[in-house]
């Protein structure tokens, strides 16, 4: 031991008398970590008198000599490890890991995970029953559990699928340490230092028959894609060849290939770390065919990683790419590049780096988690509605886990004046406290905050009036965040603004629902988007859209006032914030303007007739003073009933559509039309068609509330994550 000391303080005065360190020196420098370590065991074994020898790798293991990596030479090190022990009578032996010599003496070393390769070296040259490797958790995961909570062990594993996910990132394993063990079919263990009672991984030729098709996911960080394309590649021989040929001079390992079947172009994938050599190396050998304009300028991109899919199984289970890309393109995830063997044990990806955790996490769930599916949602708006749907999730977080196999979070809470964002979810039961303590409500810094976070199968829910709001949709569209609008601004927004949020949805595989726009609770859009699917054509629409006016108009009957009756009505919440939304029939044209677009019409909202009943006067000033003036405007409102009532009639406020033409107004109904019987607060929604000439299709029940609002909110957010 104190000569290793002497020995290494002479090299470190050495190196710092030089100010020099060669790769070969340091390689001699770093050797004494484990030459020590070794020691001490051995040490520690005759001091309980367990009979022991103590063996020098350096003198059984011999390598070339690339220092830092060196490739061993089986072909020696083999019979000298045979020798060493079949000469000896000891039955236990302790030797160092990771550290080895050239033929003439050097010393070198494995590199990463060379001490589990020394064992698998020394496994191998003696034909072992088994080697075990003991390291910091239990056995190779389905995933990499730092990425993946509900990552677990992975009991048995065939040799190919161990070394496939090794390759891709799998750190438990490194790769050679499988190939001498793996040439003479000597099982492998990996157990757990930690937890030794944990049953860890074993690794054999030929693993029982297991049901997992897929085995487990790895991924490699920090990637760079270089791509070489240019008509002058195609139908000549020896691009390839040529490119590899390059990247081999400068050692640059190459991790994934793929070359479209034009052979128009040709992307590698390589460490970034040798991004800048293989760059250089490929400019180099191409550059005549790059200046005349044969070849396009290497094309690079960095900050990129690999996600693979591994399992020997996969090829006999038809759908698994399918499953992958559509797992990862439903997530806003984008593929950069695809490779897959012709074994098909294993399915690699380019993606971005920064989408990592994500990928890793939505394919774990889609192959490993058939039971629950994570859902992440985020609500703004915590008013009469927001409250209610809160409510209900919170009763039916059970249900919705048994029945659906949903694991539905709510990760942000906002509200006029702050928000609240939690990766981990916020109790439903006791939200408020967490949206007090939260950052002062910026709607760029929470959508900013929100993306940064990346999370799999988000939904972003807007219970709100805003117009603040509905503009920040396109930028969570555009990746692929689902958003669910009660909030009827962008829906009924110019028509562009409509069409583009409808395009972003569809162009990135995520969706943009809003059925609670229309008749709060009632499927009318729904209804609606499936008569067009199924072929159908709508010709007319006859509707009461409010059912704050059909309360209203229900509940005034002379005895009180007009006032009193819209004041009860905003009371028990059927009213939006401001009454005058409701009464001036803003909000019903707003419906049927989006009822209208929904059938295929270009409609603005400057189309749409309103025929208003109210008094100009009761439009003027704050709703104090809207309140004022209906009470001044008594008289008119009791005339408008009187009419009707002296002829047997109701008064309903209707919405109407033909002929690429919509009007809302007020009406007068005789008892045999099908809006005459409305009672409360009811919505009825009449769709003439194709199919539906004389009797309409309708679709009628309660149009007004915060509870039955919240459900069609509720509806709408799982339609939007089981599509």
């Amino acid at each position: 031991m104190k000569t290793y000391c002497n020995e290494l303080e002479s090299i470190c005065d050495g190196v710092f008398a030089l100010g020099e360190l060669s790769a070969r020196t340091l390689d001699r420098l770093v050797s004494y970590g484990e030459l020590l370590s070794s020691r001490v065991v051995a040490a520690a074994l005759a001091a309980q008198d367990t009979p022991h020898q103590w063996l020098d790798s350096r003198q059984l293991i011999r390598t070339d000599a690339h220092y830092g990596h060196a490739a061993v030479d089986f072909t020696t090190t083999n019979p000298q490890i045979q020798a060493a022990v079949s000469g000896a009578d000891a039955a236990l032996y302790v030797a160092p890991g990771f550290v080895a010599a050239t033929h003439d003496g050097s010393t070198t070393t494995l590199g990463r995970g060379g001490s589990d390769y020394t064992a698998a070296i020394f496994a191998g040259a003696l034909g072992a029953e088994q080697l075990e490797i003991w390291t910091d958790v239990s056995g190779m995961m389905t995933a990499d559990p730092r990425l993946v909570r509900h990552a677990r062990p992975i009991p048995r594993i065939s040799y190919q699928e161990a070394m496939e996910l090794s390759h891709f990132g799998a750190k438990v394993l490194y790769p050679p340490t499988i190939q001498p063990v793996m040439r003479q079919g000597i099982p492998l263990w990996i157990k757990n230092t930690f937890a030794p009672e944990d049953e860890g991984t074993l690794v054999e030729v030929a693993p029982p028959a297991h049901q997992a098709t897929v085995r487990g996911l790895s991924s490699i960080g920090a990637v760079t894609l270089l791509r070489l394309e240019g008509g002058g590649m195609v139908g000549i021989p020896g691009f390839s060849r040529r490119l590899f040929a390059a990247l081999a001079r400068e050692q640059v390992n190459v991790i994934l290939i793929t070359q479209s079947s034009s052979e128009h172009s040709i992307s590698v994938a390589v460490n970034k770390a040798d991004a800048a050599r293989a760059q250089q190396a490929a400019d180099e050998e191409f550059g005549p065919e790059i200046s005349a304009g044969r070849l396009d300028p290497l094309y690079r991109e960095d900050d990129l990683a690999i996600v693979a899919l591994v399992g020997e199984q996969m090829k006999d289970h038809p759908g698994i790419s399918g499953r992958m890309f559509g797992a990862l393109g439903t997530n806003g995830i984008n593929i950069r590049a695809i490779a897959q063997g012709s074994s098909e044990k294993n399915i690699s990806t380019v993606i971005r780096q920064q989408d990592v955790r994500k990928a890793i996490n939505v394919l774990h769930e889609t192959f490993f988690e058939a039971t629950t599916r994570q859902v992440n949602m985020v609500l703004v708006g915590v008013g009469n509605v927001g409250r209610k749907l809160l409510d209900q999730l919170a009763r039916q977080q059970t249900w919705l886990r048994e029945k659906l196999r949903l694991n539905l979070r709510v990760v942000g809470l906002a509200n006029s004046s702050r928000f609240v964002l939690d990766e981990e979810g916020l109790d439903l039961h006791n939200w408020k406290p967490a949206l007090e303590a939260g950052q002062p409500m910026n709607l760029t810094e929470l959508t900013a905050e929100l993306l940064a976070l990346n999370l799999r199968n988000t939904v972003f829910v807007d219970v709100t009036a805003s117009a603040d709001v509905a503009a920040g949709y396109a930028p969570l569209l555009a990746r692929s965040v689902a958003v669910v609008a009660c909030n009827k601004v962008a829906a009924s927004s110019a028509y562009a603004e409509y069409a583009r949020l409808k395009a972003l949805a569809h162009d990135f595989n995520t969706q943009f629902l809003f059925e609670t726009n229309v008749g709060a609770g009632l499927p009318v859009i729904g209804t609606l988007n499936d008569l067009l699917r199924s072929g159908d054509e709508v010709h007319r629409i006859e509707a009461v859209l409010s059912g704050t006016l059909n309360f209203v108009f229900n509940n005034y009957d002379g005895t009180r006032s007009f006032a009193e009756v819209v004041r009860q009505a905003q009371d028990e919440g059927y009213t939006e914030p401001d009454p005058r939304l409701d009464l001036t029939g803003v909000d019903v044209a707003r419906k049927i303007l989006i009822l209208a677009r929904e059938s295929g019409r270009t409609l603005e909202m400057s189309d749409i007739h309103n025929d208003s009943f109210l008094p100009a006067s009761c439009l003027e000033g704050d709703v104090a003073a809207f309140y004022e003036q209906l009470a001044v405007h008594e008289p008119h409102f009791r005339g408008l009933y009187d009419a009707a009532a002296a002829n047997g009639q109701k008064l309903r406020f209707v919405a109407s559509y033909a002929d690429d033409k919509a009007r809302v107004g007020l009406q007068s109904l005789a008892p045999g039309h099908d809006l005459y019987s409305l009672q409360g607060k009811d919505n009825a929604v009449l769709f003439y068609t194709n199919r539906y000439v004389e009797q309409p299709l309708v679709i009628k029940g309660a149009g007004a509330g915060a509870d039955v609002t919240a459900s069609g909110v509720f509806a709408d957010i799982l339609r939007a994550v089981q599509s």
